[in-house]
Protein backbone atom coordinates (compact mmCIF):
# COMPACT_ATOMS: atom_id res chain seq x y z
CA UNK A 1 0.00 0.00 0.00
CA UNK A 2 1.21 3.58 -1.01
CA UNK A 3 2.18 5.76 1.91
CA UNK A 4 2.64 8.96 0.13
CA UNK A 5 3.92 10.29 -3.23
CA UNK A 6 7.71 10.85 -2.10
CA UNK A 7 9.68 7.62 -2.19
CA UNK A 8 13.22 6.54 -3.19
CA UNK A 9 14.08 4.45 -5.74
CA UNK A 10 15.15 0.87 -5.08
CA UNK A 11 18.99 0.28 -5.58
CA UNK A 12 18.31 -2.43 -7.89
CA UNK A 13 16.92 0.43 -10.28
CA UNK A 14 19.01 3.41 -9.29
CA UNK A 15 22.15 3.20 -11.75
CA UNK A 16 22.22 6.14 -13.93
CA UNK A 17 22.01 6.26 -17.51
CA UNK A 18 25.58 5.59 -19.34
CA UNK A 19 27.08 8.92 -20.81
CA UNK A 20 26.41 10.25 -23.71
CA UNK A 21 26.88 12.57 -26.57
CA UNK A 22 23.48 15.14 -26.11
CA UNK A 23 21.87 16.52 -29.72
CA UNK A 24 24.42 19.74 -30.99
CA UNK A 25 20.85 21.69 -31.24
CA UNK A 26 21.14 22.17 -27.38
CA UNK A 27 23.36 24.54 -25.40
CA UNK A 28 27.19 23.61 -24.27
CA UNK A 29 27.43 22.09 -21.14
CA UNK A 30 28.13 24.16 -17.85
CA UNK A 31 30.20 22.70 -15.76
CA UNK A 32 27.88 21.74 -12.42
CA UNK A 33 28.91 20.45 -9.48
CA UNK A 34 27.80 16.51 -8.80
CA UNK A 35 24.76 16.14 -6.85
CA UNK A 36 21.82 14.65 -7.20
CA UNK A 37 19.08 16.16 -8.82
CA UNK A 38 15.13 15.41 -8.00
CA UNK A 39 13.83 18.87 -8.72
CA UNK A 40 14.62 21.62 -10.43
CA UNK A 41 12.54 24.54 -11.67
CA UNK A 42 12.70 26.72 -14.57
CA UNK A 43 15.85 28.87 -14.05
CA UNK A 44 17.23 32.06 -15.69
CA UNK A 45 17.30 30.45 -19.36
CA UNK A 46 14.00 29.00 -19.24
CA UNK A 47 11.92 31.11 -17.89
CA UNK A 48 8.25 30.03 -17.27
CA UNK A 49 7.06 33.16 -18.93
CA UNK A 50 8.40 31.80 -22.25
CA UNK A 51 6.12 29.44 -22.59
CA UNK A 52 2.84 29.41 -23.74
CA UNK A 53 0.76 27.21 -21.60
CA UNK A 54 -1.95 25.56 -23.11
CA UNK A 55 -1.43 26.41 -27.13
CA UNK A 56 -3.66 25.01 -30.14
CA UNK A 57 -2.42 21.73 -31.18
CA UNK A 58 -3.65 20.20 -34.67
CA UNK A 59 -5.95 20.24 -36.60
CA UNK A 60 -5.83 16.20 -37.76
CA UNK A 61 -7.85 14.60 -40.23
CA UNK A 62 -10.00 11.33 -39.76
CA UNK A 63 -10.63 9.23 -42.45
CA UNK A 64 -13.20 6.36 -42.60
CA UNK A 65 -12.52 5.62 -46.53
CA UNK A 66 -10.55 6.92 -49.23
CA UNK A 67 -13.56 9.22 -50.05
CA UNK A 68 -12.82 12.74 -49.18
CA UNK A 69 -16.92 12.75 -48.19
CA UNK A 70 -16.05 10.22 -44.92
CA UNK A 71 -12.54 13.12 -44.29
CA UNK A 72 -13.14 14.75 -40.74
CA UNK A 73 -11.68 17.51 -38.89
CA UNK A 74 -10.63 16.88 -35.28
CA UNK A 75 -9.49 19.86 -32.98
CA UNK A 76 -7.04 19.15 -30.19
CA UNK A 77 -6.33 21.75 -27.64
CA UNK A 78 -5.23 21.95 -24.29
CA UNK A 79 -7.63 22.29 -20.84
CA UNK A 80 -5.40 23.94 -18.11
CA UNK A 81 -8.23 22.36 -15.54
CA UNK A 82 -9.97 19.59 -15.81
CA UNK A 83 -12.86 21.51 -14.66
CA UNK A 84 -13.06 22.96 -18.65
CA UNK A 85 -14.15 19.76 -19.52
CA UNK A 86 -17.40 18.50 -18.60
CA UNK A 87 -17.82 15.22 -15.93
CA UNK A 88 -19.88 13.50 -18.61
CA UNK A 89 -17.67 14.07 -21.36
CA UNK A 90 -14.36 13.26 -19.62
CA UNK A 91 -15.77 10.39 -18.00
CA UNK A 92 -17.63 8.89 -21.32
CA UNK A 93 -13.87 8.68 -22.47
CA UNK A 94 -12.44 7.00 -19.36
CA UNK A 95 -15.84 4.32 -19.38
CA UNK A 96 -15.38 3.72 -23.36
CA UNK A 97 -11.80 3.16 -23.14
CA UNK A 98 -11.89 0.33 -21.24
CA UNK A 99 -15.28 -1.36 -23.18
CA UNK A 100 -17.00 -2.75 -19.46
CA UNK A 101 -18.55 -1.73 -16.46
CA UNK A 102 -15.80 -4.44 -15.58
CA UNK A 103 -13.12 -2.59 -15.79
CA UNK A 104 -13.82 0.57 -14.41
CA UNK A 105 -11.37 2.53 -12.92
CA UNK A 106 -12.40 5.38 -10.18
CA UNK A 107 -8.39 7.15 -10.57
CA UNK A 108 -9.74 8.11 -14.10
CA UNK A 109 -13.07 9.61 -13.10
CA UNK A 110 -13.97 13.64 -13.07
CA UNK A 111 -14.76 12.76 -9.70
CA UNK A 112 -11.47 11.91 -8.60
CA UNK A 113 -8.90 14.34 -10.69
CA UNK A 114 -11.12 17.05 -10.35
CA UNK A 115 -10.56 16.16 -6.35
CA UNK A 116 -7.03 16.63 -6.68
CA UNK A 117 -7.15 20.24 -8.59
CA UNK A 118 -9.72 21.78 -6.70
CA UNK A 119 -8.23 21.04 -3.37
CA UNK A 120 -4.89 22.41 -3.72
CA UNK A 121 -3.18 19.15 -4.80
CA UNK A 122 -2.35 18.68 -8.74
CA UNK A 123 -1.42 22.61 -9.71
CA UNK A 124 0.96 24.64 -10.44
CA UNK A 125 2.20 25.23 -6.22
CA UNK A 126 2.87 21.78 -6.20
CA UNK A 127 4.43 21.53 -9.35
CA UNK A 128 1.46 19.22 -10.76
CA UNK A 129 0.79 22.01 -13.77
CA UNK A 130 -2.50 20.80 -15.58
CA UNK A 131 -2.28 20.64 -19.53
CA UNK A 132 -4.76 18.10 -20.04
CA UNK A 133 -5.66 17.23 -24.07
CA UNK A 134 -9.11 17.50 -25.73
CA UNK A 135 -9.75 16.04 -29.40
CA UNK A 136 -13.20 17.10 -30.20
CA UNK A 137 -14.72 17.14 -33.44
CA UNK A 138 -16.46 19.29 -36.14
CA UNK A 139 -19.78 19.86 -33.90
CA UNK A 140 -17.57 20.28 -30.81
CA UNK A 141 -17.96 16.49 -29.16
CA UNK A 142 -15.58 15.31 -27.38
CA UNK A 143 -13.62 12.05 -28.85
CA UNK A 144 -10.57 11.70 -25.93
CA UNK A 145 -8.90 13.05 -23.27
CA UNK A 146 -5.62 12.56 -21.85
CA UNK A 147 -4.76 13.62 -18.21
CA UNK A 148 -1.58 15.44 -18.73
CA UNK A 149 0.59 17.62 -16.09
CA UNK A 150 3.83 19.92 -16.96
CA UNK A 151 5.85 18.81 -14.01
CA UNK A 152 9.26 20.75 -12.48
CA UNK A 153 9.73 17.73 -9.71
CA UNK A 154 9.50 13.89 -10.28
CA UNK A 155 7.70 13.36 -6.90
CA UNK A 156 4.41 11.48 -6.87
CA UNK A 157 4.55 9.34 -9.94
CA UNK A 158 6.10 5.92 -8.34
CA UNK A 159 8.30 5.60 -11.81
CA UNK A 160 11.52 6.76 -10.77
CA UNK A 161 13.59 8.19 -12.96
CA UNK A 162 15.85 10.74 -10.16
CA UNK A 163 19.15 8.85 -12.22
CA UNK A 164 18.41 10.40 -15.46
CA UNK A 165 17.46 13.91 -14.11
CA UNK A 166 21.38 13.44 -12.75
CA UNK A 167 22.70 12.41 -16.35
CA UNK A 168 20.98 15.62 -18.03
CA UNK A 169 22.29 17.96 -15.13
CA UNK A 170 25.55 16.71 -15.11
CA UNK A 171 25.92 17.47 -18.93
CA UNK A 172 24.55 20.97 -18.16
CA UNK A 173 20.62 20.72 -19.24
CA UNK A 174 17.88 21.19 -17.74
CA UNK A 175 15.43 17.94 -17.20
CA UNK A 176 12.57 19.58 -15.51
CA UNK A 177 10.29 20.91 -16.80
CA UNK A 178 8.69 17.55 -18.23
CA UNK A 179 5.64 16.46 -19.06
CA UNK A 180 3.49 13.69 -17.34
CA UNK A 181 0.72 11.55 -18.38
CA UNK A 182 -0.32 9.82 -15.02
CA UNK A 183 -3.21 9.98 -12.13
CA UNK A 184 -1.10 11.90 -10.16
CA UNK A 185 0.05 10.62 -6.84
CA UNK A 186 -1.02 6.67 -7.65
CA UNK A 187 0.17 4.04 -8.80
CA UNK A 188 -2.11 2.07 -10.36
CA UNK A 189 -2.72 0.83 -13.27
CA UNK A 190 -5.34 2.26 -16.12
CA UNK A 191 -5.73 3.88 -19.91
CA UNK A 192 -4.04 7.11 -19.77
CA UNK A 193 -5.38 7.66 -23.34
CA UNK A 194 -8.91 8.01 -22.93
CA UNK A 195 -10.97 7.53 -26.42
CA UNK A 196 -14.59 7.03 -27.20
CA UNK A 197 -15.32 4.36 -28.90
CA UNK A 198 -16.78 5.32 -32.62
CA UNK A 199 -15.37 4.69 -36.02
CA UNK A 200 -12.60 6.91 -35.28
CA UNK A 201 -11.04 5.55 -32.19
CA UNK A 202 -7.69 4.34 -33.25
CA UNK A 203 -7.35 7.64 -35.57
CA UNK A 204 -8.09 9.61 -32.53
CA UNK A 205 -5.42 7.58 -30.15
CA UNK A 206 -3.16 8.45 -33.18
CA UNK A 207 -4.10 12.29 -32.78
CA UNK A 208 -3.79 12.21 -29.19
CA UNK A 209 0.06 11.16 -29.63
CA UNK A 210 0.96 13.05 -31.92
CA UNK A 211 -0.07 16.10 -29.99
CA UNK A 212 1.29 15.02 -27.20
CA UNK A 213 4.88 15.10 -28.82
CA UNK A 214 3.33 18.39 -30.48
CA UNK A 215 2.83 19.65 -27.18
CA UNK A 216 6.08 18.83 -26.24
CA UNK A 217 8.39 20.90 -28.69
CA UNK A 218 5.79 23.67 -28.31
CA UNK A 219 6.53 23.93 -24.45
CA UNK A 220 10.19 22.55 -24.81
CA UNK A 221 10.44 20.01 -22.73
CA UNK A 222 12.59 17.32 -22.20
CA UNK A 223 10.50 14.46 -21.93
CA UNK A 224 6.92 13.20 -22.01
CA UNK A 225 5.77 10.23 -19.26
CA UNK A 226 3.14 8.10 -19.46
CA UNK A 227 2.92 6.25 -16.38
CA UNK A 228 1.39 2.86 -14.85
CA UNK A 229 -0.61 2.60 -19.46
CA UNK A 230 -2.30 -0.66 -19.99
CA UNK A 231 -0.84 -3.26 -21.69
CA UNK A 232 -2.18 -2.54 -24.99
CA UNK A 233 -1.32 1.04 -24.96
CA UNK A 234 2.54 0.23 -23.77
CA UNK A 235 2.86 -2.00 -26.63
CA UNK A 236 1.29 0.54 -29.21
CA UNK A 237 3.42 3.58 -28.29
CA UNK A 238 6.46 1.30 -28.45
CA UNK A 239 5.76 2.15 -32.25
CA UNK A 240 5.39 5.62 -32.12
CA UNK A 241 9.26 6.32 -30.27
CA UNK A 242 8.42 5.72 -27.10
CA UNK A 243 10.99 4.32 -25.00
CA UNK A 244 9.18 0.96 -22.94
CA UNK A 245 10.30 0.36 -19.10
CA UNK A 246 8.71 -1.96 -17.11
CA UNK A 247 8.22 -2.36 -13.01
CA UNK A 248 6.70 -4.59 -10.21
CA UNK A 249 3.55 -4.41 -7.53
CA UNK A 250 1.90 -7.47 -5.50
CA UNK A 251 -1.43 -8.14 -6.04
CA UNK A 252 -4.07 -10.41 -4.82
CA UNK A 253 -6.20 -12.40 -6.71
CA UNK A 254 -9.22 -13.62 -6.08
CA UNK A 255 -10.02 -17.64 -7.10
CA UNK A 256 -13.88 -17.59 -6.28
CA UNK A 257 -13.05 -17.87 -2.78
CA UNK A 258 -16.40 -17.97 -0.06
CA UNK A 259 -14.10 -16.54 2.71
CA UNK A 260 -11.02 -16.18 4.01
CA UNK A 261 -10.20 -19.18 5.37
CA UNK A 262 -10.69 -20.67 1.91
CA UNK A 263 -8.35 -18.28 0.60
CA UNK A 264 -5.62 -19.68 3.17
CA UNK A 265 -6.20 -23.52 2.27
CA UNK A 266 -4.63 -22.91 -1.31
CA UNK A 267 -1.73 -21.48 0.50
CA UNK A 268 1.56 -23.73 1.82
CA UNK A 269 1.44 -25.26 5.30
CA UNK A 270 3.96 -23.12 7.00
CA UNK A 271 2.55 -19.68 5.02
CA UNK A 272 -1.15 -20.73 6.24
CA UNK A 273 -0.43 -20.78 9.44
CA UNK A 274 1.73 -18.21 10.10
CA UNK A 275 -0.88 -15.70 9.00
CA UNK A 276 -3.62 -17.73 11.24
CA UNK A 277 -0.61 -16.40 13.99
CA UNK A 278 -0.14 -12.82 12.87
CA UNK A 279 -3.71 -12.24 12.83
CA UNK A 280 -4.40 -13.79 16.47
CA UNK A 281 -1.53 -12.49 17.95
CA UNK A 282 -2.03 -10.62 20.68
CA UNK A 283 -5.58 -11.74 20.58
CA UNK A 284 -6.02 -10.03 17.37
CA UNK A 285 -8.01 -12.22 15.41
CA UNK A 286 -10.68 -9.84 13.77
CA UNK A 287 -14.08 -10.45 12.37
CA UNK A 288 -15.88 -7.50 10.83
CA UNK A 289 -17.62 -5.07 13.87
CA UNK A 290 -16.23 -7.74 16.44
CA UNK A 291 -14.04 -6.63 19.65
CA UNK A 292 -10.52 -7.87 20.30
CA UNK A 293 -10.70 -8.83 23.79
CA UNK A 294 -7.43 -7.67 25.18
CA UNK A 295 -6.38 -4.45 22.62
CA UNK A 296 -10.34 -3.05 23.26
CA UNK A 297 -10.02 -2.92 19.32
CA UNK A 298 -12.63 -2.69 16.75
CA UNK A 299 -12.15 -2.95 12.69
CA UNK A 300 -14.57 -1.39 10.88
CA UNK A 301 -15.24 -1.05 6.92
CA UNK A 302 -17.01 2.31 6.04
CA UNK A 303 -18.48 2.84 2.98
CA UNK A 304 -20.45 6.12 1.41
CA UNK A 305 -22.54 8.27 3.85
CA UNK A 306 -21.47 5.70 6.55
CA UNK A 307 -17.62 7.89 6.51
CA UNK A 308 -18.72 10.61 8.27
CA UNK A 309 -16.64 14.62 8.10
CA UNK A 310 -15.09 13.17 11.56
CA UNK A 311 -13.51 10.08 9.91
CA UNK A 312 -11.65 12.15 6.67
CA UNK A 313 -10.37 14.55 9.73
CA UNK A 314 -8.85 11.27 11.60
CA UNK A 315 -7.70 9.67 8.67
CA UNK A 316 -5.72 12.93 7.20
CA UNK A 317 -3.72 13.06 11.13
CA UNK A 318 -2.89 9.10 10.31
CA UNK A 319 -1.86 10.61 6.80
CA UNK A 320 0.32 12.92 8.22
CA UNK A 321 1.86 11.09 10.24
CA UNK A 322 2.78 8.84 8.02
CA UNK A 323 4.44 11.44 5.60
CA UNK A 324 6.04 13.68 8.07
CA UNK A 325 7.41 10.52 9.88
CA UNK A 326 8.89 8.81 6.47
CA UNK A 327 8.46 10.99 3.62
CA UNK A 328 8.73 14.39 4.23
CA UNK A 329 5.82 16.47 2.44
CA UNK A 330 2.04 15.47 2.72
CA UNK A 331 0.83 16.94 -1.07
CA UNK A 332 -3.03 15.66 -0.32
CA UNK A 333 -4.80 18.12 1.62
CA UNK A 334 -7.70 17.63 4.45
CA UNK A 335 -9.91 18.97 2.04
CA UNK A 336 -9.16 16.47 -0.60
CA UNK A 337 -10.43 13.33 1.88
CA UNK A 338 -13.38 14.84 2.33
CA UNK A 339 -14.39 15.97 -1.78
CA UNK A 340 -14.00 12.09 -2.84
CA UNK A 341 -15.94 11.22 -0.19
CA UNK A 342 -18.67 13.64 -1.21
CA UNK A 343 -18.40 12.91 -4.71
CA UNK A 344 -17.19 9.04 -5.16
CA UNK A 345 -19.55 7.82 -2.69
CA UNK A 346 -19.62 4.45 -2.29
CA UNK A 347 -16.70 3.96 -4.52
CA UNK A 348 -14.51 4.54 -1.19
CA UNK A 349 -14.09 1.66 1.49
CA UNK A 350 -12.44 3.28 4.63
CA UNK A 351 -11.23 0.55 6.86
CA UNK A 352 -10.72 1.78 10.73
CA UNK A 353 -9.60 0.54 13.61
CA UNK A 354 -11.33 1.61 16.91
CA UNK A 355 -10.22 1.66 20.75
CA UNK A 356 -13.37 3.01 22.72
CA UNK A 357 -14.55 4.03 20.02
CA UNK A 358 -11.73 6.62 19.20
CA UNK A 359 -10.38 5.77 15.57
CA UNK A 360 -6.64 4.72 16.10
CA UNK A 361 -5.83 4.10 12.30
CA UNK A 362 -7.19 3.81 9.02
CA UNK A 363 -6.43 2.46 5.15
CA UNK A 364 -8.30 4.27 2.49
CA UNK A 365 -9.55 1.82 -0.32
CA UNK A 366 -11.26 2.84 -3.84
CA UNK A 367 -13.61 0.34 -5.60
CA UNK A 368 -13.49 -0.49 -9.32
CA UNK A 369 -15.44 -2.60 -11.55
CA UNK A 370 -13.55 -6.11 -10.47
CA UNK A 371 -10.60 -4.82 -8.07
CA UNK A 372 -10.05 -2.92 -4.76
CA UNK A 373 -7.40 -0.57 -4.94
CA UNK A 374 -5.15 -0.09 -1.53
CA UNK A 375 -4.31 3.35 -1.88
CA UNK A 376 -2.85 5.09 2.01
CA UNK A 377 -2.47 3.99 5.31
CA UNK A 378 -1.88 5.46 8.91
CA UNK A 379 -2.43 5.63 12.43
CA UNK A 380 -1.98 8.13 15.44
CA UNK A 381 1.53 8.71 17.02
CA UNK A 382 1.21 6.72 19.71
CA UNK A 383 -1.04 3.80 18.44
CA UNK A 384 0.76 0.80 18.49
CA UNK A 385 -1.02 -2.61 17.72
CA UNK A 386 0.80 -5.83 16.54
CA UNK A 387 -0.01 -6.34 12.90
CA UNK A 388 -2.51 -3.65 12.60
CA UNK A 389 -1.03 -2.62 9.52
CA UNK A 390 -1.38 -6.17 7.78
CA UNK A 391 -4.43 -6.38 9.04
CA UNK A 392 -5.91 -3.01 8.23
CA UNK A 393 -4.47 -3.03 4.81
CA UNK A 394 -3.76 -6.62 3.21
CA UNK A 395 -6.23 -9.01 5.45
CA UNK A 396 -9.05 -6.40 5.38
CA UNK A 397 -8.84 -6.17 2.34
CA UNK A 398 -8.92 -9.40 1.20
CA UNK A 399 -11.91 -10.42 2.96
CA UNK A 400 -13.92 -7.14 1.39
CA UNK A 401 -12.73 -8.44 -1.76
CA UNK A 402 -14.38 -11.74 -1.36
CA UNK A 403 -17.49 -10.29 0.03
CA UNK A 404 -17.52 -7.67 -2.83
CA UNK A 405 -16.90 -10.31 -5.44
CA UNK A 406 -13.57 -8.80 -6.67
CA UNK A 407 -11.31 -10.12 -8.93
CA UNK A 408 -8.18 -9.43 -7.39
CA UNK A 409 -6.59 -6.34 -4.97
CA UNK A 410 -4.20 -3.73 -5.64
CA UNK A 411 -2.34 -3.46 -2.64
CA UNK A 412 0.14 -0.03 -4.11
CA UNK A 413 3.46 0.03 -5.12
CA UNK A 414 6.56 -1.63 -2.62
CA UNK A 415 6.96 -3.94 -0.67
CA UNK A 416 8.19 -7.88 -0.96
CA UNK A 417 6.70 -7.94 2.85
CA UNK A 418 3.36 -8.67 0.89
CA UNK A 419 4.27 -11.90 -1.07
CA UNK A 420 3.96 -13.85 2.21
CA UNK A 421 0.88 -12.56 2.89
CA UNK A 422 -0.69 -13.66 -0.79
CA UNK A 423 0.23 -10.69 -3.01
CA UNK A 424 2.49 -11.68 -5.63
CA UNK A 425 4.42 -10.13 -8.56
CA UNK A 426 2.68 -8.49 -11.53
CA UNK A 427 4.42 -6.52 -14.05
CA UNK A 428 3.77 -2.51 -14.44
CA UNK A 429 4.40 -0.60 -17.40
CA UNK A 430 5.59 2.92 -18.44
CA UNK A 431 6.56 4.82 -21.90
CA UNK A 432 9.08 7.36 -22.21
CA UNK A 433 9.47 9.79 -25.06
CA UNK A 434 12.45 11.86 -24.89
CA UNK A 435 13.47 14.50 -27.36
CA UNK A 436 17.09 14.80 -27.15
CA UNK A 437 18.51 11.65 -29.39
CA UNK A 438 21.39 11.13 -27.41
CA UNK A 439 19.97 11.37 -23.86
CA UNK A 440 17.27 8.67 -25.59
CA UNK A 441 19.86 6.97 -27.12
CA UNK A 442 21.45 6.32 -23.01
CA UNK A 443 18.02 5.99 -21.77
CA UNK A 444 17.36 3.24 -23.90
CA UNK A 445 20.06 1.37 -22.95
CA UNK A 446 19.77 1.99 -19.22
CA UNK A 447 16.57 0.21 -19.81
CA UNK A 448 17.12 -2.76 -21.53
CA UNK A 449 19.39 -4.05 -18.86
CA UNK A 450 16.90 -2.63 -15.97
CA UNK A 451 14.10 -4.98 -17.28
CA UNK A 452 16.27 -8.14 -17.54
CA UNK A 453 16.94 -6.71 -13.57
CA UNK A 454 13.29 -6.79 -12.92
CA UNK A 455 12.69 -9.74 -14.54
CA UNK A 456 15.00 -11.45 -12.70
CA UNK A 457 13.82 -10.43 -9.61
CA UNK A 458 9.99 -11.32 -10.19
CA UNK A 459 11.18 -15.09 -11.43
CA UNK A 460 13.43 -15.21 -7.74
CA UNK A 461 10.26 -13.74 -5.81
CA UNK A 462 7.63 -16.53 -7.30
CA UNK A 463 10.11 -19.01 -6.91
CA UNK A 464 9.41 -18.07 -3.47
CA UNK A 465 5.84 -17.75 -3.59
CA UNK A 466 3.04 -18.60 -0.37
CA UNK A 467 1.15 -20.70 -2.40
CA UNK A 468 0.79 -24.86 -3.03
CA UNK A 469 2.79 -25.58 -6.52
CA UNK A 470 0.11 -25.86 -8.44
CA UNK A 471 -1.40 -22.18 -7.41
CA UNK A 472 1.77 -20.84 -8.04
CA UNK A 473 1.92 -22.45 -12.11
CA UNK A 474 -1.44 -20.35 -12.87
CA UNK A 475 0.52 -17.09 -11.85
CA UNK A 476 1.88 -15.77 -15.01
CA UNK A 477 3.12 -12.50 -16.03
CA UNK A 478 5.40 -11.17 -18.31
Amino acid sequence: MAASPMLRPSLLLRSSPSPCNPSSTRTSPRNPSKCKVFALFWGPKKNSGSRELSPSLGPYTLTTSSSEVDMQQISVSVAPSILDISSEDWDACAIDVTGTEKHFNPFLTHAFLSSLEETGCSTKETGWIPQHIVARDENGNVLGVVPLYLKSHSYGEFVFDYSWADAYYSYGYSYYPKLQCSVPFTPVTGHRILVRDTVYKSQVFDALVEALKDLAAKLDVSSIHITFPSETEWCKLKDRGFLQRIGMQYHWKNRNYKSFDEFLMDMRQSKRKNIRLERKKGMLFLVRFLRISTQNLKMRRLRGTDIKAKHWDSFYSFYRNTTDNKWGRAFLTRDFFHNIGEKMGEKVMLIVAEEDEKLVAGALNLIGGDTLFGRLWGCLPDAYYPNLHFEACYYQAIEAAIELNLNKVEAGAQGEHKIQRGYLPVTTYSCHYILDEGFRKAIGGFLVNETAQVKHVMELLCESGPFKEEIMKEHQFS
